[in-house]
């Protein structure tokens, strides 16, 4: 934790002197790596207490992109990182969970800057993160971060594609795993399975656990200096409690999750999914869709 905050405090320093905006910049060559060390166990039961995950044994789906977050922010708070980390926004996530991980079992943890990409309201970076016990991929994710300004525009080029978190702004009907099913409701087709009220202070209980004090999920003043109203919850706390409800989490093969809107607290929002659990989404009143997701099985 002490780490973590010597990194938010040199970020918010540097953050002045960087400029958004070029996609085509340099991205820091490193790869820091937490060598394997088994999970502490205190930290472990507080955040699947805030998450609402059973202790199932196994690590939780989110779990080692917490434990390499500390390792992330040093990255990205670095003076090679392009981006100005102070109102960075997390905006999408996917995880492959390729087998479950005891706690006991020691993980190593790399994480490094994959690509930037022009985004409509910005510009914004893919951080990826593995985990590997002797030597073997367990796990490993991909997040886009998005830094606002105001977009350059881009020369025409029909051979272009779209970033990564722009054709995933919206769920794909069809991909590897889902070509030839029928599509999937919409986030707002899907039935309502849970409501759950979000106190205030929950940004800054969960940065507790996290280590993730971003200042727009701690306080309406902190938050206002980036443009929000209120302070809003993590993105990963959204993801993390509604993984918590997934069924079977062994047989995961990946899932995707697209941070659609902020979550302004307190709030109360609505957890809705498919029958079998693998297309869910957060709401908001009046149906704003705060978050959307996707579970593909093994088998």
């Amino acid at each position: 934790m002490t780490s973590l905050s010597a990194s938010l405090v040199r970020g918010a320093l540097l953050s002045p002197l960087k400029r958004a905006g070029r996609p085509d910049a340099a991205l820091p060559p490193d790869r820091p790596t937490r060598p394997a060390t088994p999970v502490a166990p205190g930290p472990l039961a507080a955040y699947g207490r805030i998450c609402g995950f059973t202790e199932s044994g196994a690590l939780p789906l989110t779990y080692p992109h917490v434990l390499a977050f500390p390792d992330t922010m040093r990255l990205m708070t670095g003076r090679a990182f392009p981006l100005p980390v102070l109102g960075l926004v997390h905006t999408w996530i996917e995880i492959a969970p390729h087998r479950p991980v005891e706690p006991t079992e020691p993980l190593e943890l790399t994480v490094y800057a994959q690509e930037l990409n022009p985004h409509r309201r910005g510009t914004e970076v893919t951080m990826t993160t593995e985990a590997r016990v002797a030597g073997e991929l367990v796990w490993e994710s991909r997040s886009g971060y998005l830094s606002r300004h105001a977009p350059r525009r881009p020369e025409p080029n029909p051979a272009s594609t779209p970033s990564t978190a722009e054709a995933g702004a919206n769920l794909p009907t069809a991909t590897a795993s889902t070509a030839g099913r029928p599509a999937a409701a919409s986030p707002e087709e899907l039935p309502a399975r849970a409501e759950w009220s979000l106190p205030g202070d929950l940004g800054r209980r969960y940065g507790a656990v996290s280590g993730d004090r971003n200042p727009i999920h701690l306080y309406p003043l902190t938050a206002r200096l980036f443009g929000f109203p209120r302070a809003i919850a993590h993105g990963m706390w959204t993801a993390a409690r509604c993984l918590a409800e997934t069924r079977d989490p062994a047989a995961v093969r990946t899932v995707r999750i697209d941070f659609r809107a902020p979550v302004l607290l307190p709030a109360t929002v609505t957890y809705a999914a498919d029958a079998a659990g693998d297309a869910f989404a957060l709401r908001g009143p009046g149906d704003r869709v705060h978050l959307v997701g996707a579970v593909t099985r093994k088998g």
